[in-house]
């Protein structure tokens, strides 16, 4: 066993992150400043949008544009039930309905046929997730917009670096949103930003994030800048902060190669547990796409063990091995379960994969060491708990 608790994820934060944060409170620009805007104009050129927003998070990101697309009570949002809860949340928040299509067994992204099945004359939108960094089928998916004029928003939190038949997330003919949490692919602490080649959503989602102001802070005060401003309509408090991007801007570089990193252990776990019958082992999309490999998630088949998905959680921190979850349905949580009244049977692919699935340690600074002792933890595990009957 492991000497040391290898956890899930966790940044890979260097000398050049740490100084450029030194330097952003060493300068007096802390909050909104010239660095977001040098994250900002980075991140649209690496994703090929014409229009990013740099903001606190995903979830505000999400938020504000929905409030800028004139979300209201009384529409429906389809999305999946295989997403954490800030994706349902803000549709409910925004007065709106949640409408959870199944997913596709395998790569556990929302299916396009199951979304066909629940657009109604109520439906304003689709929220397909890249769930663990693997793009889902757009073009049908797109197809289904078109003809039904709804428009897309694509959760992209897990899938900076994620391309779709030679195109990155954030570059599609929709409206995309990442987040920069620290066991993103690259993090700013907390942050998130969205893309668009709408000007208009741009300009309103841009007031929307701080407070309507005709203004940000840093543009009121700098030198060539006056204090005046003017509030064009209610906003929030939603601004990312300069020591922020400034990690972004020494994450975002690095991207590519962390990428590289997560797919060489995810590969390495592929080939390893080829042949372990206890668990499913994440599919491949049979389209052309670039796994950013933010998560991987296999399904431990508990019909062949004696033990549930959580007891095998806590067989592996027996081991020194951290694990996450990721996710449990979101129709298993009691909030939504109570409120939407979705039963396992209405989403029967989101619920097998809820009872089974767990992310194992997947992070760029993972050594081979590491990801062998994953290999041979979960190994391990599986025989002590294999059913014999």
């Amino acid at each position: 066993m492991r000497e040391t608790f290898l956890p899930f994820s966790t940044p890979t934060i260097e000398d050049a992150e740490i100084n450029e944060v030194v330097d952003s409170l060493k300068s007096g620009w802390i909050t909104t400043g010239p660095k977001v805007k040098r994250f900002e104009e980075a991140f649209k050129a690496y994703v090929g949008a014409p229009y990013a927003i740099p903001l606190s998070s995903a979830t505000a990101g999400l938020h504000v544009t929905l409030l800028a697309l004139g979300i209201k009570e009384g529409d429906e949002i389809i999305t999946t039930p295989m997403t954490f809860a800030s994706t349902v949340s803000m549709i409910i928040l925004c007065g709106a309905t949640p409408v959870l299509a199944d997913i596709e067994p395998g790569t556990l992204n929302i299916d396009p046929a199951r979304i066909r099945e629940k657009i109604t004359p109520r439906t304003r939108a689709v929220i397909p997730v890249h769930f663990a960094g693997q793009s889902c089928d757009m073009d049908p998916i797109f197809a289904l917009a078109r003809e039904h004029n709804l428009t897309v928003i694509e959760d992209a939190a897990h899938a900076a670096g994620t391309e779709y038949k030679g195109r990155r997330i954030g570059s599609l003919d929709s409206i995309s949103i990442f987040s920069f949490h620290p066991n993103k692919n690259i993090t700013t602490g907390e942050g998130g930003m969205v893309c668009t080649a709408d000007e208009a959503l741009a300009e309103e989602i841009s007031l929307l994030k701080f407070h309507g102001m005709s203004r940000e802070a840093w543009k009121r005060f700098a030198a060539s800048g006056t204090p005046n401003y003017d509030i064009l309509l209610p906003g929030f408090k939603y601004n990312m902060m300069d020591i922020q991007a400034a990690i972004g801007i020494h994450q975002l570089p690095k991207l590519d190669n962390f990428i590289q990193k997560r797919t060489e252990i995810a590969t390495y776990y592929n080939r390893e547990f080829a042949d372990v019958a206890e668990l499913a082992l994440p599919a491949y999309a049979p389209y052309d796409q670039r796994h950013a490999w933010h998560l991987y998630t296999p399904l431990v088949r508990i019909e062949k063990l004696d033990i549930d998905r959580d007891q095998f959680m806590a067989e592996l921190k027996k081991h020194n091995i951290g694990s996450g979850l990721h996710y449990k349905a979101i129709h298993h949580h009691p909030y939504y379960r109570d409120h939407l009244g979705i039963a396992d049977s209405d989403l029967p692919v989101a619920t097998y994969a809820s009872e089974r699935i767990l992310s194992l340690p997947l992070f760029p600074k993972m050594t081979k060491e590491d990801a062998a002792d994953v290999v041979t933890a979960v190994k391990a595990v599986i025989a002590a708990h294999r059913c014999t009957r």
